[in-house]
């Protein structure tokens, strides 16, 4: 599965699918990659992605962590952001994606601090997967509610 994923983030040829396992996987390491973009990988933060991951795939909190784990690592691994917001993109329905984004905006939100880069990369990710600067926006501001 890891290596999978690894392989369609490095090029693998076009109609390659991800299966569900794979699908959250990518979700996890879009997450991790979201949290780090301000270089701080703060404890609240991946209590949030731990928190996303449980509720949006049904897990166990030591599922999810353990997911979150694996997630680390493939992020660590693919240097290329476009490629994971393709595979989510392929992965999610548009009608589910601005839950995608809300998710984000969550973790971001985690220590209270948005920093530029942080801005930055959501406005890119939203953009590449369809999900107007309005939307993301008012998921934004669902995120905030939610704290």
């Amino acid at each position: 599965m890891f290596a999978d994923i690894l392989r369609m983030l490095t090029g693998t040829p076009e109609g390659n699918t991800l299966d569900a396992t794979d699908a959250r996987l990518a979700m996890a390491a879009l997450l991790v990659r979201v949290a780090r973009a301000d270089d701080l990988y703060q404890p609240d933060e991946i209590a949030r992605i731990d928190s996303v991951l449980s509720r949006r795939y049904s897990l166990t909190p030591a599922d999810a962590a353990a997911l979150r784990v694996e997630a680390e690592a493939l992020e660590e691994q693919a240097s290329d952001t476009v490629r994971f917001t393709r595979l989510i993109k392929d992965a999610v329905p548009y009608e589910e994606r601005d839950a995608v984004i809300e998710a984000m905006w969550f973790v971001v939100l985690a220590d209270d601090d948005r920093s530029e880069d942080e801005n930055a990369l959501l406005r890119m990710v939203a953009n590449l997967i369809g999900v107007s600067d309005r939307d993301s926006a008012l998921a934004r501001q669902r995120a905030q509610r939610a704290q």
